[in-house]
């Protein structure tokens, strides 16, 4: 299925194939992923398997670069037990992070603002099934790839949710329905299908949080005064 063209799509998202994202690696450069345990207990996640024999813990690959391995396996790795946020003050208790991550990497805070609400609903400890942590949810393996070291820290989450928006931004000419797709769906499926991949899932994502965009963009713009 063919993205449909929001008339305000690539204006929104056009100054986003400038800049220093270029620089940043997009999802060709795919890596093992491997866990072990320290001995203290600890559990590490790396792309480096050399990492656990020095430590002396044993290696583990739970995601291979091409996505084959088990996602089943990193979700019981990366599934735990914290209470949610569901206080109301959460809404507003990311504002400083989202601006500093709109700011670093040119996206509208709008935007960044609905994914958060689309993935966790501004819920900082909020995992999905299938092993997705924090605020924008990231995969271990895409938190990995963004310099994550922690997906629950809200700054880290957000910076790193927003810096692999940026390069989905560039990857996708600033088309602003294949990057909230790609966000959903990786990448790939993406330049599969070369559009919005036929997913439900997906497809309702990206009605979700163009929404959302929308919403929260007329809510910032400038009130007119009614006439008397």
């Amino acid at each position: 299925m063919a993205a449909s063209s929001l008339p305000s799509a690539r204006a929104v998202l056009g100054l986003l194939g400038l800049g220093a994202a270029l620089l940043l690696v997009p999802g060709h450069a795919r890596a093992d992923i491997y866990t072990y345990t320290d001995a203290q207990g600890n559990v590490h996640v790396t792309s480096q398997p050399a990492q656990g024999g020095k430590s002396g813990g044993k290696m583990e690959r739970i995601t291979s670069g091409d996505g084959t391995k088990s996602r089943k396996k990193a979700a019981q790795l990366f599934t735990v037990s914290m209470p949610s946020d569901r206080s109301p003050e959460r809404f507003g208790r990311y504002d400083t992070w989202i601006r500093e991550g709109a700011r670093l990497y040119r996206l509208p805070e709008e935007l960044i603002r609905a994914i958060i609400k689309c993935e966790s609903d501004f819920d900082p400890r909020a995992v999905s099934p299938t092993g997705a942590q924090g605020l924008m949810q990231l995969m271990p393996a895409t938190a990995l790839r963004m310099q994550v070291r922690d997906a629950f820290d809200p700054r880290e989450n957000i910076l790193g949710g927003t810096r692999y928006l940026r390069v989905l931004a560039n990857m996708f000419n600033g088309d602003l329905e294949l990057t909230v797709a790609g966000y959903n769906a990786g990448e790939n499926a993406v330049m599969k299908y070369q559009g919005i991949p036929p997913y439900e899932e997906t497809q309702g994502y990206v009605g979700c949080v163009v929404g959302h965009y929308r919403s929260f963009k007329a809510a910032r713009a400038p009130q007119t005064p009614e006439d008397p």
